[in-house]
């Protein structure tokens, strides 16, 4: 038992004179985590960019939704959701770089939404595609990225924008109401998955993934790289 007494206090001693040496040094936790880091980088590495497969990217059809010069030498092709704010903000982008390349630039859209972050993304999809078949697809597209911008966002006021648009009101009402826009939606949804998009908006230009909301002087270099 003396003997077991011994080690015991020569063990309490010892901490407390490591301790002691510990707060000599000024006991500071981010030292301490220097020390073990030596060597290491300082900062995170920052994460490359997202990349996506052109070639899985469907080829551009008659059901397609084309804007710009119909035999143009640059395709850009728009994943997006009617609801998310950053396409909003890429929409009036996306026009002024139509209105920069007249001849040698088209741009097709493509729903994706995320419907798991914006509740009325699909039934916006669906709106666009009802209003297609009355030949007003590309005034709902502006429509509803309007709505967007203004925050003013709603069910209503999507089934309010088909009257104010001029389409038969009862027609979409009930395109819209029945649903027979889903799998039309779900295609797109799905094409853009295969090639790599995971969010909005995702396009191509050409073989060129362009993630996000990018501002027009990088679009702009990036047509003209494929030029």
């Amino acid at each position: 038992m003396g003997l077991v007494t011994g080690v015991a206090v020569l063990v309490i001693l010892g901490g407390v004179f490591m301790l002691g040496k510990s707060m000599g040094k000024g006991g500071d936790v981010a030292n301490n985590n220097a020390a073990l880091g030596a060597g290491q980088p300082t900062q995170p590495t920052q994460p490359t960019q997202p990349t996506a497969d052109a070639t899985k990217v469907a080829s551009v059809s008659a059901d397609d939704h084309v804007r710009g010069n119909q035999n143009a030498k640059i395709t850009m092709v728009e994943y997006s959701d009617f609801q998310c704010p950053y396409c909003a903000r890429f929409h009036p982008t996306v026009q002024q770089l139509l209105a920069a390349y007249p001849d040698d630039l088209r741009v097709v859209y493509r729903h994706f939404p995320l419907r798991s972050i914006h509740p009325l993304a699909q039934k916006a999809a669906e709106a666009s595609e009802c209003a297609s078949d009355q030949g007003k697809f590309w005034e709902m597209h502006d429509k509803l990225f309007e709505l967007n911008t203004a925050g003013t966002f709603t069910l209503d006021k999507i089934n309010a924008a088909a009257g104010e648009i001029g389409l038969n009101t009862s027609a979409f009402t009930s395109c819209l109401d029945g649903g027979s826009k889903a799998a039309l939606v779900e295609a797109d949804y799905q094409n853009g998955l295969a090639a790599g998009v995971s969010g909005t908006p995702g396009s191509f230009i050409n073989s060129e993934y362009i993630p996000g909301a990018l501002p027009f002087e990088q679009l702009k270099s990036a047509v003209d790289a494929q030029l």
